[in-house]
């Protein structure tokens, strides 16, 4: 059985499931991470989870496992150290040829972010399960209330590293957007433009960006067809090679939503700027730019 490798609907999560409960489906590992998370309340998603969640699903906490510690420059949500990065995939039990899904409550924001760093540390089969948490109650898939720990999987090793060439600091953001790459701002557009500022200090955006809301992949909580996301990404980016297009949000998370999309639209994996703007107005002397453009 072949891997999933962007995204996997709910139902056939709930028949790999049910095959393996029944011993039906000899396949590769499978680890399942619940990537729910508010950035108003950092201990929100990890009780939800605790609550009710995908059986066997290990939690996965934007701060705690999904960021690493913050250097100069790094922003809200600094990107890992390997081997910290690959001491925790060992920990919980997930190999090179582990099946990794990962969800949040809904639009895939959180749980893009887990997908970006598996892709990046070179780990090929790792999806998204689109619709997340919502929908996957909504179609009545079963709930367990058991909370599994990393310490209940069995230990892993995993060799892999961060393709750091693919990963851009504010020095090397800035040098692309004035060389005409496409740096693509997944904010919100009044955030985009400097009309509001509800989480970073300074308002506005780096210049010369392009802003595309993650909001705009999705139509009614699930990722839009291939066809349409590559015909919307491919009129933003224009002629431009992968090596000219860099996407970038707040702080590095839901900027991973337009990787995702990207490859779901079957366009090669965008650079990505991972400290974004809270790395970039962390220098009081970088431009900043506001309006629509």
């Amino acid at each position: 059985m072949s891997g999933w490798s962007t995204l996997v609907q709910a139902e056939m999560l709930a028949e790999r499931l049910a095959q393996m409960r029944s011993g039906r489906c000899a396949t590769q590992a499978l680890r399942i991470f619940d990537c729910r998370f508010a950035l108003s309340e950092p201990g929100a998603g990890e009780a939800a989870w605790r609550e009710g969640h995908v059986p066997g699903a290990i939690y996965a906490h934007l701060d705690r496992d999904l960021s690493g510690a913050h250097t100069p420059g790094a922003g809200r949500h600094p990107w890992p150290h390997d081997a910290v990065f690959a001491a925790w995939l060992a920990r919980c039990g997930v190999g090179p040829e582990t099946q990794v899904i990962a969800y949040d409550a809904a639009d895939g924001a959180f749980a893009a972010r887990l997908w970006a760093l598996l892709r990046f540390f070179g780990h090929h089969d790792a999806a998204v399960l689109d619709g997340g948490w919502a929908r996957w109650t909504a179609l009545g898939f079963p709930v367990d209330t058991d909370a599994p720990s990393e310490s209940e999987a069995p230990t892993v090793a995993h060799p892999g590293s961060f393709d750091r060439s693919r990963l851009l600091d504010a020095s090397a953001a800035g040098a692309a957007v004035r060389a005409g790459a496409c740096l693509i701002d997944a904010r919100a557009s009044e955030r985009f433009r400097g009309e509001v500022e509800p989480i970073d200090r300074i308002a506005g955006h780096v210049p010369g960006a392009v802003n595309r809301p993650y909001a705009a992949n999705l139509e009614a909580g699930r990722f839009k067809s291939p066809q349409t996301l590559s015909h919307e990404f491919e009129a933003l980016i224009g002629t431009r090679s992968v090596d000219e297009v860099v996407a970038m949000c707040g702080s590095g998370v839901t900027a991973c939503h337009h990787l995702l999309a990207m490859q779901h639209a079957g366009l090669p994996m965008p650079k990505l700027f991972t400290g974004s703007w809270s790395g970039w107005i962390e220098d009081p002397q970088r431009p900043v730019a506001t309006g629509a453009g």
